[in-house]
């Protein structure tokens, strides 16, 4: 059985390394474009392990989308 709830980005409860990554993006203020996002890449819905692993093992992708530079262009912009 497959249970699906909505929930919004700053209710989600992320863990491992995923955390570091949800906390950037809802500092950024960026938490509703990421609901976007999530929505465009899981149009059928998606489990939370699903929206986790994505922010874990993909951040730099999450961030390209939501507009908020990687730690790799932060740090080519201070040479």
């Amino acid at each position: 059985m497959k249970l699906y709830k909505e929930f919004y980005a700053d209710e989600f409860e992320a863990w491992s390394g995923a955390v570091d990554t949800l906390d950037r993006i809802l500092n950024e203020g960026k938490g509703a474009d990421l609901e976007a996002l999530l929505d465009e890449i899981f149009p059928d819905g998606a489990t939370e392990t699903e929206v986790n692993d994505l922010l874990w093992f993909e951040p730099e992708y999450v961030f390209e989308n939501l507009g908020i530079e990687t730690d790799e262009e932060e740090e080519d912009e201070d040479y």
